[in-house]
């Protein structure tokens, strides 16, 4: 069986994110929205969209999120974990 790796970018442009990028939740808490899979660590709140820092442009989240077998991923590109729930 292959090893899956999951890579996080934007599905309009591409967009990696960085671990400085920051998303606002309705709360005023400022956070890392792919560090808790799209739920705000204040107050619970689940952002079930997230919009792009690079396009602008709102995708659904989970959309963020792509698999890949481990011989489909170049291993100069940078790979983004996600935290499991």
């Amino acid at each position: 069986m292959k090893d899956r790796r999951v890579e996080i970018f934007c599905p309009k442009c591409q967009y990696h994110p960085l671990e400085s990028d920051r998303w606002q939740c309705t709360c005023g808490v400022l956070w890392n929205t792919f560090d808790t899979n799209g739920n705000c660590p204040e107050c619970g709140k689940v952002h079930s969209d997230t919009q792009c820092p690079a396009c602008g442009k709102w995708s659904p989240h989970h959309t963020w999120y792509h698999e890949f077998n481990s011989d489909e991923v170049s291993e100069k590109e940078p790979l983004h974990q996600t935290r499991s729930s």
